[in-house]
């Protein structure tokens, strides 16, 4: 079966009309008070890889619940006026997913390019999960 687009080309394309930012942006952002980081990994892929200090954990999956104010799933912390800066494990997720709330209304967003592993390799700063029992 042939795809009419593949995943790489939806990426290059969102990213066309998104706002990416470099890793070395991203960690300077990290602290300013106007930017909210989001998370979109899976909970599996926090609690084996650790996650951002204060980032806002929102499975990919639910996005466009938790933005949309008409949704009986919306979360206020994405209503807050804050810069959200989204990031998944290499960029690709979120990529897609700030595309998505931007045509949705949502902003200012933008997202990290390579994602949690480009923090990671960066040295930015991480914080594992409790073992689990």
């Amino acid at each position: 079966m042939a795809l009419k687009i593949g995943v790489a080309q939806m990426v290059a394309d969102a990213e066309k009309e998104i706002e990416t930012l470099s890793i070395d942006q991203a960690l300077a952002a990290k602290n300013d008070p106007d930017v909210l980081f989001v998370d979109l990994r899976d909970v599996r892929e926090l609690r084996r890889e650790g996650r951002v200090p204060g980032a806002k954990h929102c499975p990919r999956g639910m996005l466009e619940f938790w933005v949309d104010p008409d949704s009986k799933y919306f979360d206020p912390d994405f209503g807050a006026g804050k810069k959200l800066v989204f990031f998944c494990a290499m960029g690709w997720r979120s990529a897609l997913a700030t595309q998505t709330v931007q045509r949705m209304g949502l902003e200012p967003v933008a997202h990290i390019d390579g994602g949690f592993t480009a923090w990671k390799d960066a040295g930015g700063a991480i914080e594992m999960p409790e073992p689990r029992a």
